[in-house]
């Protein structure tokens, strides 16, 4: 994904959830914290997630030769939930927040201590109509959630499943360098 976005100038790091976890017949994936379709949204775990990646942040602001000040944090499907956590609480760390394909369950929201900086935090929603993993309304609910708290929000549907597709890649690409690139903010 990184070649198609910005051409090419950014730096992404993609850490990898510490949990095993199967995704299909013969696959497995990774994911931050247990996942329980239609169970309760286990706060806890996503917390200590929370913690882990901002130590892993501090480690790669050390490491690269990353502007601490255009650190833009994205995440699709329980990774945008994660980036939804972290932005939300520690917005002055963070250029932009970009959540694909993923959702801000209330209970998550009741639990933060939403930072005052989130009122200036650029922020992408991008999600799928045909999204059989995290229904639109989901989405839609969280849209909601960020207008709440009067977070500047761009809001994007694609007719497209529990993925990314060169239009939304398009159009996250746009937007970062409006928010993040050398006009972005600083």
């Amino acid at each position: 994904m990184a070649p198609h976005l910005c051409g090419g100038k950014f730096l992404m790091i993609c850490p990898q959830g510490p949990l095993e976890t199967p995704i299909g017949p013969d696959a497995v994936g990774y994911a931050w914290y247990p996942m329980s379709m239609g169970g309760p949204l286990d706060v806890a775990a996503i917390l200590s997630s929370q913690k882990l990646l901002l130590a892993f942040l501090d480690e790669c602001v050390k490491r690269y030769p990353i502007d601490a000040k255009k650190l833009a944090v994205l995440g699709f499907s329980q990774g945008g939930l994660l980036a939804y956590s972290l932005a939300l609480v520690y917005p002055e760390r963070f250029a932009a927040l970009a959540a694909l394909s993923s959702w801000l369950p209330k209970e998550l929201v009741q639990e933060l201590s939403v930072g005052e900086g989130v009122r200036s935090l650029p922020t992408l929603v991008q999600h799928g109509t045909q999204d059989p993993m995290i229904e639109v309304d989901r989405a839609r609910d969280s849209v909601e959630r960020l207008r709440d708290l009067k977070v500047p929000l761009t809001y994007r549907e694609y007719d497209m499943g529990h993925e990314i597709r060169p239009r939304s890649l398009t159009d996250l690409s746009a937007w970062l360098e409006k928010n993040v690139g050398a006009t972005g903010r600083s």
